[in-house]
């Protein structure tokens, strides 16, 4: 069977077994979701029936850290593009493996790949370029070590046809989420917090949007201060006290000027952004920094939900929900906050939607995100695996 005629028999399958990729900025490892997926556009049902997190190693995380830099070694960003899809390889054959699925009974690989710079054009301000955003992990690696045909570089799509290549959220939040007797609010706090909302009116126009740091800078200050990788539960950020001047200093930024929906990133909200908000604050101690930046993304969040009309459901997803800190905000704000109701571990949240923009690209028609007013279109590249 050619290449062709095996896609164009799995593009024709109401049922599907797709792999969901996806390793946000906060480089924690890669999220593996084995989802089968039944029909297209807003008839898609999605079942994960296995879902694990692979954590990166600290020398892959050190490396990828390096290459996600604004000076970066161009022989490294060029060699660790074939080396992230080899490891994304690795850990899918295994995860596979363990969960006693043959590769041949998977059709289709969903792989976001490894932001290492995301630069739309409100940030780098140059009047001759538009959009831009770059991911590694390259696809027809990944299609051809583990024998299933790859989807990947969504965002390119995107912004060719006139987004910003983030967040792209809202594709697979609408297919699946979307419910005429509610509005409903869905907030992924990863790296970088990003919110979908969606109005049980359809005359009411759908947004998203991401609204600014998620973990990565109480990340960030963790790490390099506490020699810790984050702040479990949120502990640290517990024992210490807001300051508000130095809070003042964080929303000041220009990103928060701009009109909703917008798109950001690490290339923004990095540990030079916090030494700079610090500045004049005078004396303050660690746990007051993290309490502080700990707030910071609440009320980014709460920035925009302040802007939507009438109640809505929240389902909140991403590493942020292990945060207590940031969850005792979230919940002295709004009412009832879930996610499990949706049937699958939050943290499968974003590699389940690859695996949605996956299915759409080979089999739905972009026709049908006409009413939830975003781009339209449909997303990924295509690697055949032979």
């Amino acid at each position: 069977m050619s290449n062709i005629d095996k896609l164009y028999k799995i593009s024709r399958r109401t049922e599907k077994l797709i792999v969901g990729l996806m390793s946000g900025t906060s480089l924690d490892g890669l999220d593996i979701a084995l989802c089968r997926i039944n029909g297209t556009g807003l008839n898609t049902k999605v079942s994960v029936e296995k879902f694990e997190t692979i954590p990166y190693s600290p020398e892959i995380i050190s490396s990828l850290r390096k290459i996600s830099a604004k000076t970066i070694d161009l022989e490294d960003l060029c060699l660790w593009n074939a080396k992230v899809a080899s490891i994304h390889s690795n850990y899918i054959n295994n995860c596979l493996k363990r969960w006693k699925i043959k590769n041949s009974e998977v059709d289709l690989i969903a792989s976001h790949g490894q932001t290492v710079y995301h630069c739309p054009a409100s940030q780098h301000n140059k009047k001759h370029f538009g959009n831009s955003t770059l991911q590694i992990g390259d696809g027809d690696h990944i299609a051809k070590a583990t024998g299933i045909i790859t989807i990947s570089d969504f965002r390119q799509k995107h912004i060719a046809a006139g987004g910003e290549g983030a967040p792209l959220a809202v594709y697979g939040d609408y297919l699946l989420f979307s419910n005429k007797l509610k509005n409903v609010l869905l907030i992924n706090i990863g790296g970088i917090a990003n919110i979908t909302y969606l109005p049980k009116n359809t005359s009411e126009r759908i947004v998203s949007t991401d609204v600014g740091p998620g973990n990565c800078l109480m990340d960030l200050w963790m790490r390099i201060n506490y020699n810790l990788p984050y702040d479990k539960n949120g502990t640290e950020a517990s024992t210490g006290n807001v300051n508000k001047n130095f809070l003042k200093n964080l929303e000041r930024n220009n990103f928060f000027k701009l009109p909703f929906p917008k798109s950001t990133g690490n290339e923004i909200f990095n540990y030079e952004f916090i030494l700079k908000a610090l500045k004049g604050i005078g004396s303050i101690s660690n746990s007051d920094i993290i309490a502080t930046l700990n707030c910071f993304t609440f009320r980014c969040i709460k920035k925009f939900t302040a802007t939507l009309p009438g109640a809505f459901t929240i389902y909140v997803s991403g590493g942020g929900i292990y945060n207590l800190q940031l969850m005792s905000y979230l919940h002295q704000e709004y009412n009832k906050i879930n996610f499990q109701e949706l049937n699958y571990p939050a943290d499968a949240k974003e590699a389940v939607l690859f695996a949605v923009l996956a299915n759409e690209c080979v089999s739905g028609k972009s026709s049908v995100f006409k009413k939830a007013g975003v781009v339209e279109t449909l997303m990924g590249k295509i690697s055949l695996s032979e």
